[in-house]
């Protein structure tokens, strides 16, 4: 029995035990999470006073301080992406985003080979289908707090308070130990005096700061001619601007003019969105509601601007009264170059035989007021870059101008002196004939630089033949008038000096331009070597050879007449040419050849086509290498005199009268003679007096395989002597009489059954080239080589 009632008392204590412990639990619930002291403290802690916070820290739901900041900053848009944090995606069986262009589109592009954009369309271009607004936007101070608006209360004073809040269904946040407070309805800016007004009714000298979460998001519909039509969830900050991006605003048949928001049943927002886009106007933009549709008609009627306006597009007409004045102010007007006096204004009506029709009138006063019907195309012209008041001047000039014209203008007005006739590269030469050296002590030219340039720091000016171009506006003829220019500053009175019209143009040529006669160019020619005074001389025309020595002061003792050497630039140019010939003369030989060559290959045993073909590429390589040599060559321009090599005077120069530029080389009489090719030692041997061609190439030596029936001289005369010639006299060239600075060209000997590939791979070939070309130096160089 006592066992029974051990056992009896046992299992009470332990009830009460449990039920003691579930009191306690209640209570500390009761206390909203606030700081209960545990029993069994020490009295001295007992009797401290009890410190209030109020925190949601422990909930499941709430966040640390430390990420309130981050947590504010989440998107306060949602947009109509399914991945996006409670946005909820358009109805299913929306049309995706218009491609293409519009029916008007094509019927512009058909009349102006143009496909002119939508005005407005570009705004909505880079939408993306599932747009994502910026996060964290301020909350505007009238912003009316609403069912899901989410709030961070911090407080501190004789409480701490760092509590988390979101409104309820009936409008109310619930802060531990202070009830209920009713916020829905109220503004953000007064959400923080509410709560502190809350607070104070339980506790005083606390300071309240009242920030914002989340907020809470709406439910709107988009309708209409929408890109993307239907139900968007956005934030409850969006407006009617912000929810359009979002949707990707209207289709090509979607207008921009007359954006309605209905809520209720009725429309309580019609925005203009050429309004905001020309001019940056909102004023019709509102912040939406939860259920508010956004309506988007089909446009009433569309234009087109085209020529010279700022912005040439398709636009939409907003009424039926809309002018040509208000659609040019939504297009930015017309820009500088436009003509107001000329505009076109087609216009189509269907209810006619031929609909399309088209009327010119001027864009001012009335014309700015015409009324614009749907399918009009204005087309504004460009104004004529044509000059009224303007006369021109050009050519050999400082510079070209257009100057304006007065009454009684003549041309020394348009040229008042002649530094006006100095053109800038004459300048830039004058400018250049200072040279500047790296260092101090290198102040001269390259060698020839100077006397090359001398006489050449202007362009002569043809003083005997200007003109002037008039243009006859009543037949659109050009009538030329020519005036001699020396008159116009020698004689002002004259009738040189012509009066000028509007619209004249004034051509100044130089010598250069249109080439004048022998005597009145100018001459500068150069003279070097054995003259007693070598220098640059200007010539009169009609001047020889004899007279520039006699200049020079005539020939010294160690004149080399025989070696005389002439050039004139005329004669360099014409070589010049006559050398790209012959090189693209030797190309097509060569392609003849190989031809040739190939189709005989075929008709051989396959080892002797293989041993021809390796022979043809061999020739062909060679004779590549051979043609990049002769381009590489210049000719010199010099003109040979053929003067017995036993002259020892002037008296047989030919009577060549000089031109600007030439130059008359007189070497001293050389030391040496030159030889080289198929010899055992190419060499400069001294020259002995009436030594012949055998003589020089026994000392020499020749080769095994020595072409010695082709041995040719190239004489210090220019000139070239070679098989074909008649010159030798009685024992042939090895009999020849070799003259101080002659070069003997020994050939190597080739066998072959073509004259082209005898030039392919000897020098033989080159003497004929070499004479006709007048290449001096430069072939000794190559062949050389």
């Amino acid at each position: 029995m006592t066992k029974i009632t051990r056992c009896l008392v046992a299992v009470a204590l332990t009830v009460a035990s449990i039920a003691a412990s579930a009191q306690d639990g209640a209570a500390k619930e009761e206390m909203f999470g606030q700081a209960v002291m545990p029993v069994g403290t020490s009295s001295v802690a007992s009797e401290a006073p009890r410190r209030v916070s109020i925190t949601n820290a422990n909930t499941a739901n709430t966040a640390n301080t430390a990420n309130f900041a981050d947590n504010s900053a989440d998107s306060n848009v949602a947009s109509s992406s399914p991945s996006a944090a409670g946005a909820r995606p358009p109805v299913s069986g929306v049309r995706g985003p218009e491609v293409g262009t519009s029916e008007f589109q094509k019927f512009i592009a058909d009349s102006t080979g143009k496909i002119l954009p939508v005005f407005g369309a570009q705004f909505f271009a880079n939408a993306a289908s599932t747009y994502t607004p910026i996060s964290g936007a301020p909350v505007p101070a009238d912003y009316p707090l609403g069912v899901g608006d989410e709030l961070m209360i911090r407080g501190t004073g004789s409480i701490d308070i760092d509590y988390r809040a979101t409104i309820d269904r009936s409008g109310q946040i619930s802060i531990p130990t202070i009830g209920p407070v009713a916020l829905a309805g109220v503004n953000a800016s007064d959400a923080e005096s509410v709560i502190r007004k809350a607070v104070a009714t339980m506790y005083k000298g606390v300071t309240i700061n009242v920030s914002f979460g989340k907020l809470r998001a709406i439910t709107v519909y988009v309708v209409g001619q929408a890109k993307r039509p239907g139900t968007y969830t956005v934030s409850s900050l969006s407006t009617l601007v912000t929810t359009l991006f979002a949707s990707g605003g209207p289709n090509p048949n979607g207008s921009m003019r007359h954006l309605q928001v209905k809520r209720g049943g009725k429309v309580v927002a019609d925005l203009d969105l050429y309004a905001f886009i020309a001019k940056g106007d909102k004023s019709a933009d509102i912040k939406l509601q939860d259920g508010d549709s956004i309506y988007i008609p089909a446009a009433t009627g569309h234009v087109a601007l085209v020529g010279k306006v700022n912005t040439p597009a398709i636009y939409e007409l907003r009424t039926a009264n809309d002018t040509i004045e208000s659609m040019l102010d939504v297009a930015g007007g017309m820009p500088v170059v436009a003509d107001p006096r000329r505009a076109y204004l087609e216009r189509i009506d269907a209810s006619k035989s031929q609909p399309r029709s088209v009327e010119q009138f001027a864009l001012s006063g009335n014309g700015l007021k015409r009324t614009l019907k749907n399918g009009d195309v204005l087309n504004i012209t460009s104004i004529t870059p044509d000059f009224s008041n303007a006369v021109i001047l050009r050519g050999n000039v400082d510079q070209s101008i257009r100057a304006p014209f007065f009454p009684g203008m003549h041309v020394s007005d348009l040229i008042p002196s002649r530094e006006y006739l100095i053109t800038r590269s004459s300048i830039k030469r004058q400018n250049g004939v200072v040279s500047t050296g790296e260092n101090d002590n290198v102040t001269n030219e390259a060698a020839g630089n100077i006397a090359s340039r001398i006489g050449g720091l202007i362009d002569e000016i043809n003083w005997d033949y200007a003109v002037v171009e008039r243009i006859n506006r009543s037949d659109l003829t050009v009538n030329l008038i020519p005036f001699n220019l020396g008159k116009v500053f020698s004689n002002p009175s004259s009738q040189d000096n012509v009066q000028l019209q509007p619209g004249d143009t004034v051509t100044i040529f130089s010598q250069q331009d249109v080439a004048v006669p022998m005597d009145k160019r100018r001459v500068f020619v150069r003279v070097e070597g054995e003259v007693k005074v070598p220098g640059v001389y200007q010539m009169t025309a009609g001047e020889t050879l004899q007279n520039l020595l006699t200049r020079a002061g005539g020939a010294t003792a160690d004149a080399y007449f025989f070696g005389t050497a002439f050039y004139r630039e005329q004669v360099r140019v014409e070589q010049q040419v006559n050398l790209e010939r012959a090189a693209t003369k030797l190309e097509n030989q060569l392609r003849v050849e190989q031809s040739k060559n190939l189709a005989n290959s075929r008709a051989t045993t396959p080892i002797d086509a293989q041993a021809a073909e390796a022979q043809r590429q061999a020739e062909l390589k060679i004779a590549q290498e051979n043609i990049a040599l002769f381009r590489q060559m210049k000719p010199t321009g010099r003109i040979a005199f053929g003067l017995d090599p036993q002259e020892r005077s002037f008296a047989r120069l030919p009577q060549l009268k000089l031109e600007n530029g030439d130059r008359l080389v007189i070497p001293a009489k050389p030391e040496f003679v030159h030889i080289f090719g198929s010899v055992n030692a190419e060499a400069s041997p001294l020259w002995s007096p009436n030594s012949r061609v055998d003589d020089y190439v026994k000392k020499a030596g020749l080769t095994v395989d020595a072409d010695v029936e082709n041995i040719f001289i190239m004489r210090t005369d220019g000139s070239v002597l070679a098989r074909n010639t008649s010159s030798w006299g009685f024992g042939g060239i090895g009999g020849v009489i070799v003259m101080p600075g002659d070069s003997i060209v020994v050939p190597q000997k080739m066998d072959r059954e073509t004259a082209w590939t005898k030039f392919t791979k000897g020098t033989r070939e080159w003497a004929a080239i070499f004479a006709n070309f007048g290449l001096g130096a430069a072939a000794i160089q190559v062949l050389k080589q």
